[in-house]
């Protein structure tokens, strides 16, 4: 067994994290340079540190999962889900079961939110946002970004659900009322059912094939029928009838 073989074999048992899922070139560079940042010469090594030292871990699930985001990213895909996808979902449910999962800082959630103010009160409007790592889960609640993470966000939208403190901008408690954030694990967690709407953007590149097979599965299940799954500008699924799903709008597959 290789040093990285035991590795994922003692990170699996300790937190229940299957690397083994994930693209073993990109994990293993991405692990590699923070192991040897840290001083250590092998993955043996950086386990035995990961067992002992709640820090590090925490270091490591946060480079594990990669928290790149940012608010409305593709803006053109957002005015499909605004001018199209919206209004389809909004005519048979005026309170659509939303659940944007992988959501990392929390760009993701908040956007579907100011989105889908557009079409209703906010009062009616409750977005789940789940994420693997609790770090981006407490910088996703405390709903603080840099104004380049706002690069795409509409100007009015930007005034009206956004207040400056000093170089940030802070997500207004009204938006922030809307999404419930929670820990889950796309590869190993129960999945809840009946969702109008899933997104899951810009995760599925770095799964292995059996992996996103799986998610593609459990997503299917857990749309309602009509429902839409919406993902990343690099995901683009080849064969969405292998899940049950027909494509609405070039990233958006509805569910038959």
């Amino acid at each position: 067994m290789s040093d990285y073989e035991q590795f994922i074999d003692g990170i699996k048992k300790k937190t229940g994290i299957d690397l083994a899922l994930y693209k073993e070139a990109q994990m293993k560079r991405r692990l590699t340079s923070l192991y040897e940042k840290r001083g250590y010469r092998n993955f043996v090594e950086f386990l035995n540190a990961l067992e002992k030292d709640r820090d590090l871990m925490n270091e490591f699930l946060d480079r594990m999962t990669i928290n790149v985001s940012e608010f409305y990213r593709n803006s053109k895909r957002w005015e499909v889900l605004q001018n199209k996808i919206f209004p389809m979902l909004l005519q048979s449910n005026r309170r659509l079961k939303i659940w944007s999962a992988a959501c990392s800082t929390g760009e993701e959630p908040y956007s579907l939110a100011m989105v889908l103010s557009h079409h209703v009160p906010l009062s009616q409007i409750q977005v789940l946002a789940t994420d693997l790592d609790e770090n981006v889960i407490q910088k996703a609640k405390l709903g603080l970004y840099p104004e380049r993470s706002l690069a795409e966000v509409p100007t009015d939208i930007k005034g009206k659900y956004f207040i400056k403190e000093g170089p940030f901008f802070k997500v207004k408690e009204e938006i922030k009322r809307t999404v419930t954030f929670k820990k889950h694990n796309l590869l190993k967690d129960q999945y809840d059912s009946n969702f109008d709407l899933i997104v899951c953007r810009n995760v599925m590149i770095y799964f292995t094939e059996e992996a996103k097979d799986q998610i593609y599965e459990n997503f299917s299940k857990s749309l309602r029928p009509g429902g839409v799954l919406f993902v990343g500008s690099t995901e683009q699924i080849f064969n969405p009838q292998r899940y049950g799903f027909e494509v609405e709008d070039t990233f958006f597959y509805r569910k038959k």
